[in-house]
């Protein structure tokens, strides 16, 4: 069942859209369909030469297309992109979705809830291992910072205790280049794929950015007009809900 009334519950939304178009063989109600509005169309190629798992024609499948970060994209380019589904897929209702920032916590204890205004006016080294850290590195310059630098490891990767040394390299050149301290800005994504490693930190001040997944009040497209789309489209593959 598709629920959306719970934060834990947009997660897995969110999961779903990302994932399951790679999986033929898992059935289907909706096909929702999330781009990434920063570069929407990949290279234009398919992997492994590009970054596109499939054709851009298989958009006509789609019920829904999410369009994410839209806060970090132009409006005049979001009606672009907006109107090159249409062509796509005359059909489908196109949302536009974000990665809110709500608060960081520190490494070194993770009950800890810090405003987002800890880092206005700090030197910041983001660090992360992401499919597509320019987002990340966007989000955070918008908070405030003084200046931003950014060390990219390959999306999925473990941090070893080599890339540790490389951080505190990094954060020590930054700290002499700008005589004070740096805070290092981590993805929530990384530090629950190894909580401890960035332990190894424990000398510099390390931050984890928290989010929240959003659909934006654009165009007149709200959140709850998304969940009526949702069960309008469940409804009439089933005739009811499904519980």
């Amino acid at each position: 069942m598709l629920n959306l009334h719970l934060e834990m519950e947009k997660l897995v939304l969110l999961s779903w859209m990302m994932e399951c178009r790679q999986h033929w063989s898992m059935l289907r109600d909706v096909e929702i369909v999330m781009l990434n509005g920063l570069m929407p169309w990949g290279n234009t190629h398919l992997f492994p030469r590009g970054s596109l798992r499939e054709p851009l024609e298989a958009l006509c499948r789609a019920d829904i297309i999410v369009v994410h970060h839209a806060d970090l994209v132009p409006d005049r380019n979001l009606t672009i992109i907006e109107s090159k589904l249409h062509l796509l897929n005359a059909s489908c209702i196109v949302f536009f979705s974000s990665l809110a920032p709500s608060h960081f916590f520190e490494v070194k204890n993770q009950h800890s809830k810090l405003p987002l205004s800890s880092v206005c006016n700090r030197v910041v080294l983001c660090v992360s291992a992401i499919g597509f850290p320019d987002a990340f590195i966007q989000t955070v310059g918008k908070i405030g910072p003084s200046h931003v630098d950014r060390l990219d490891f390959g999306d999925h990767h473990f941090i070893q205790i080599y890339d540790i040394e490389m951080i505190k390299r990094r954060i020590c050149e930054l700290k002499d280049r700008f005589n004070e301290e740096v805070i290092a800005v981590v993805t929530e994504k990384d530090y629950n794929r190894d909580p401890f490693i960035l332990k190894e930190l424990h000398n510099f001040d390390v931050f984890i950015l928290c989010s929240t997944f959003q659909i934006m009040p654009l165009k007149g497209r709200s959140e709850e007009i998304f969940r009526t789309k949702l069960k309008e489209l469940i409804i009439a593959k089933y005739g009811r809900m499904i519980t």
